[in-house]
């Protein structure tokens, strides 16, 4: 592998406009598609084989023309101090927003509060339901606008006036904090390479492959139901490996200059080392990204698989435009030891043949070799103390009860509450099957009171027929608030009458609403989790295996791995279910950890822990093989290694943590997750313990069967390939500065 991109990267320098004319007019090409696109907006949510999702699929069939996926909204109005809303002024002015609610072409029927018994019992608060045509995403301006102007006119008669519901879901921002996060990565590049024009070509790269990836997303996000957090997702994890990827190139080939290779070869060499590393790197991301379609939710899935498209065109404009930007940089990219004009004078000839002054990374490494015991101990008993959190981890799917106090979705769940209930906010629905049975009526009758005997239901409406009478809907109203455990007791406790009811009459009773969908959601997460751990620690164990033709190395790495992810889901724990530095991130609410959180920190977290592992440890073992003692092999992977991993680490947090900003929930706990992870990773298990279990190892850790050996492919990605090919040997070649 190192031979082909070592050609790859000099035909790349060599043909540099061509290359380059190549990735804009991609850049463009997908410019121009995300432009002529619809607007993606929120996509349909499915759970194939879920209970929730059988009954929803069976009210399509058995109740037609009723729009069982269509937006809904819940305009909520209470009455001034002193008043009730069933006073006449009070009860004019609703009846009024409900007729002009009423007019839209989209609106499928407005519930009026006073017919529907809408009212609380004391009542100063009541609602109006609205059901449309279409979902969320579809319905069109001319709809929101009257919904809102509505209830602006409401508010104008002294009512207090908020709207809930999927209506009028805006599209997620992340905030100034994203741009925040690119200019830390640019001033960590400055200070990395001591000059502009190098810091900027991991930039540059970077916002060219992710500019590709979003806008053919964006593109084809109407085609196949894409939301907008998967091109969010996107950019985060694209940003962050592209611009590390580029970082890694970079570095390599400044090195190779330092060495004396001509620019050309420097740049084939570069891509044929630090290229082969990110391969295999991209390749771990790519893999935990895919697998993510193991847990066959379909928003899943194409979240990962379009991050992973990302990733990989973050790979190949590493591996070939980079290459090209160096060509056409020439001179202004200095050889590493040498500073530019922005950061200090180039150093003389004669400085240069001086002794080098051991750097950070080199001493850092020799006090681990020293004390690898006492190190190895306290970072494990370091991230074991972060990890306690996660034993309190509780899993939900996040309503409008997690938003924001100054949103009117917020405020209107919270009037709902007051009025109604906390369990008002978080209605299950029960639809029962009766086709088989010989007594539809009957059976929809016991149903009903079989779920008014189980406890925390505060109300069961009376069963609901279809035309045919075969099938009908039972609305029930919990009493605990729609993300607590009691309220996924009651609806397991619902399942469990209703297999009773199937064995005594052939019907089938199921529970649907958005609150059986979370707790379906989140049981499913549960059950793929080991799985999908299986699965992509497996492919990925393999994959290293291969890279470093070693069966511990990797096994220390996914070890160290978990150790970091479980410390990460911890620190999640502790800011957004405790509370903890809650005000600082901008956590509003506090309440359970997103649902999908577990199994997608695994996934992500696992690809960009590889990358370090891959990036460091692969020079450590290209000294190995090169002749150098374990210890001193380890010292030399962080002489050469760890300025690069801490700038590449400080950047992908800076990037992910720049996503905490976002207003969307799940984005703002991914942004974070992701960060803190990449600091325990990175900062504990790569640069502290890696290193003292590689000391206390030895030679150990090298070792592979000798069958495994002649059985695996020979990837060479330290490429000495390339020392055998052009006749490199240490103090045999002569050295030409350039």
């Amino acid at each position: 592998m190192a031979t082909f991109l070592y050609k790859l990267g000099r035909l790349s320098f060599r043909r540099r406009h061509f290359v380059a004319l190549i990735w804009v007019a991609l850049l463009t090409l997908a410019g121009v598609g995300a432009a002529s696109a619809p607007a993606a907006g929120n996509s349909s949510f499915s759970i194939p084989g879920t209970e929730a999702q059988k009954a929803f699929d069976l009210l399509e069939q058995r109740f037609p023309g009723t729009s069982a996926d269509g937006a809904t909204a819940r305009v909520v109005f209470k009455a001034p101090s002193g008043e009730k809303m069933t006073d006449p002024g009070n009860k004019a002015t609703v009846q009024e927003t409900v007729k002009e609610l009423s007019d839209g072409s989209q609106v499928v029927r407005v519930t009026d509060p006073y017919r529907a018994k809408a009212v609380s019992k004391d009542g100063t608060i009541a609602y109006a339901q609205v059901s449309y045509k279409v979902s969320g995403m579809e319905l069109d301006d001319a709809a929101k606008d009257a919904l809102k102007d509505s209830a602006q006119d409401a508010r104008e008669a002294g009512l207090t006036v908020e709207i809930g519901g999927d209506a009028l879901q805006a599209v997620p921002h992340t905030g100034s904090s994203e741009i925040i996060g690119i200019a830390v990565a640019a001033v960590v590049l400055v200070i990395t390479f001591g000059s502009l024009v190098a810091a900027g070509l991991p930039l540059l790269t970077a916002l060219i492959g992710v500019g590709i990836g979003v806008s053919a997303i964006t593109g084809l996000a109407s085609a196949l139901d894409l939301g907008s957090t998967t091109s969010t997702l996107a950019m985060m994890i694209g940003l962050a490996v592209g611009i590390d990827y580029a970082l890694f190139i970079v570095s390599r080939y400044r090195a190779e200059l330092a060495e004396g290779r001509e620019r050309e070869e420097a740049a084939g060499r570069a891509a044929g080392t630090a290229g082969s590393a990110v391969v295999f790197a991209g390749l771990t991301v790519v893999i935990a990204l895919v697998g993510l379609s193991v847990v066959n939710i379909p928003m899943l899935t194409k979240m990962g698989v379009a991050a992973a498209g990302t990733v990989a065109i973050a790979v190949l404009i590493a591996l070939t435009m980079v290459p090209a930007l160096l060509g056409y940089a020439g001179r202004k990219v200095k050889p590493m030891g040498e500073k530019g004009k922005l950061l200090g004078r180039a150093k003389k000839q004669d400085e240069r043949d001086k002794p080098a002054k051991p750097n950070l990374g080199t001493r850092w490494a020799s006090f681990v070799v020293r004390r690898p015991v006492a190190v190895l101990l306290l970072g494990v008993i370091g991230l074991g103390a972060a990890a306690v959190p996660a034993t309190s981890l509780e899993l939900g799917l996040p309503d409008d009860g997690s938003q924001p106090t100054s949103t009117t979705h917020r405020r209107a769940y919270d009037l709902l509450s007051e009025g109604f209930g906390p369990g008002f906010n978080g209605p299950l629905m029960v639809v029962v099957d009766a086709k088989d049975s010989d007594d539809p009526k009957a059976v929809f009758a016991e149903t009903g009171d079989e779920i008014k005997g189980l406890k925390d239901v505060v109300t069961v409406t009376p069963a609901q027929p279809n035309k045919a009478g075969d099938t009908a809907t039972i609305t029930v109203i919990p009493g605990s608030k729609p993300s607590s455990v009691t309220t996924e007791n009651l609806v397991h406790g619902i399942r469990d009458a209703g297999a009773g009811i199937k064995a005594d009459t052939d019907a089938n009773v199921l529970v649907t609403g958005s609150t059986a969908m979370n707790i379906d959601v989140s049981e499913k997460l549960n059950d793929a989790l080991v799985p999908y751990l299986v699965l992509v620690v497996g492919l990925a164990f393999l994959l290293l295996i291969v890279v470093f033709r070693s069966i511990l190395v990797p096994l220390k790495a996914a070890l160290g791995f978990l150790l970091s992810v479980m410390a990460a889901l911890g620190a999640v724990v502790a800011v957004f279910q405790w509370g903890w530095l809650s005000g600082l991130m901008g956590v509003e609410q506090t309440g359970p950890v997103m649902s999908m959180m577990p199994i997608f920190m695994v996934g992500v977290v696992f690809g960009l822990a590889m990358d370090y592992e891959v990036f460091l440890v692969t020079r450590m073992r290209e000294a190995y093989v090169h002749g150098e003692k374990p210890a001193q092999a380890v010292v030399t992977g962080f002489r050469h290694g760890a300025r690069v991993v801490t700038a590449a680490a400080v950047i992908m947090m800076a990037v992910f943590a720049g996503f905490i900003g976002s207003s969307e929930s799940m984005v703002k706990m991914i942004g974070f997750g992701l960060a803190i992870a990449v600091f325990f990773d990175a900062f504990v298990v790569r640069m502290a313990i890696v290193p003292a279990v590689l000391a206390l190892l030895g030679r150990k850790a090298w070792w592979l069967p000798r069958w495994l050996d002649r059985a695996l492919p020979n990837v060479d990605v330290e490429g000495e390939g390339l020392r055998t090919a052009s006749g490199d040997d240490d103090g045999d070649r002569e050295l030409v500065r350039v």
